[in-house]
């Protein structure tokens, strides 16, 4: 005992060592996601759910989640805290109706932004570690990670198990609880902005009540296959909304959409924002990122091939025919 209080470090890896030696004894229990969790007063319970925060290692014991978050874990994050915002920009364009921004739309898509970053800031602080900036995190191994409901064992078809947690802790509830702060902070935020400066926007907010559950269910039923494949849904997104945004111009010559690229700033801040999330879902892949060279490629490629596509055309030869 006096060696271990001189040299406390001695002491935590001897216990460290004890924890290892008593896991190595644990009982395997049924199922890939039960595990037992240590007892207040020394031992082990019986093959359960591990609390919130932790999961089953290879030796069937709860162990906390204390990994640090990896960066393609962050990325996921942050294409689900883009999800909402681009949901409140798209709307509020929609509600505008105007070519250029007018002072009612950039007040709602400020008002917005701020919703949505300050439900990002309280979500992370709401998580372990509380108050801080960082996040505690259980490595993702597999998609199953996602869906421990459906891997609840029934050993013999006798006694079943019900062993459904947060594998994943946190990356399931705190987008739940973003969501939802996104949500609280509309109702609170949106309504003085738009008593102070005058500013009306109903529509917007009417389309939040629906596109924000919707989004909840989307993530509560296929976070785990967004998990894996957001960098590619960031791609097809942007290309996909460059498109249509092009398409949408009633003048689809080739002069006119290159004119309108540069010196309209409502297109100028469209296409920004398309070209961002492209970068964004190439960044994620992981690739080299001389392949970030192509972000424009999308709309260069729209207004070169404008004339075999516009209908317009068709008609002319139609019509010489």
């Amino acid at each position: 005992m006096l060696m271990f209080s001189v040299c406390p470090e001695l002491y935590h890896s001897s216990v460290a060592l004890w924890h290892k030696n008593m896991y190595n004894y644990l009982d395997r229990c049924p199922g890939i996601y039960c595990g037992r969790s240590l007892l207040e007063n020394g031992s082990w319970s019986s093959c359960g759910v591990c609390p919130r925060g932790s999961r089953v290692n290879a030796s069937f014991a709860c162990m906390p989640c204390r990994d640090e978050l990896s960066t393609y874990s962050w990325l996921y994050l942050g294409f689900m805290t883009m999800l909402p915002l681009m949901m409140h920009c798209f709307f509020i364009d929609m509600d505008a109706k105007d070519r250029k921004f007018s002072r009612k739309q950039l007040i709602l898509t400020a008002s917005a932004f701020v919703e949505v970053a300050l439900a990002a800031i309280l979500a992370t602080l709401f998580m372990e570690p509380l108050w801080e900036l960082r996040l505690f995190a259980c490595e993702v191994r597999k998609l199953t990670d996602w869906y421990t409901l459906f891997y609840n064992p029934n050993p013999n078809y006798e006694t079943a198990y019900h062993c459904t947690q947060e594998a994943v802790y946190p990356l399931q509830t705190i987008v739940l609880v973003y969501y939802f702060l996104c949500l609280l902070n509309m109702f609170i935020i949106r309504p003085v902005i738009s008593s102070m400066l005058d500013v009306r926007g109903k529509a917007p907010m009417y389309s939040a009540l629906y596109f924000l559950p919707l989004l909840t269910l989307i993530h509560g039923t296929c976070c785990g296959l967004i998990y894996y494949s957001f960098p590619y849904l960031s791609i097809a997104m942007s290309m996909v909304a460059n498109a249509i945004h092009y398409s949408l111009k009633l003048d689809q010559t080739q002069k006119a959409l290159l004119l309108s690229s540069v010196w309209d700033v409502k297109n100028v801040v469209i296409i920004s924002v398309h070209w961002l999330l492209l970068a964004f879902g190439i960044s994620s892949l992981n690739y080299h990122y001389a392949l970030l060279c192509l972000v424009p490629f999308p709309s260069l490629f729209y207004i070169l091939t404008v004339r075999f596509t516009d209908p317009g055309e068709f008609r002319e030869i139609e019509s010489r025919i």
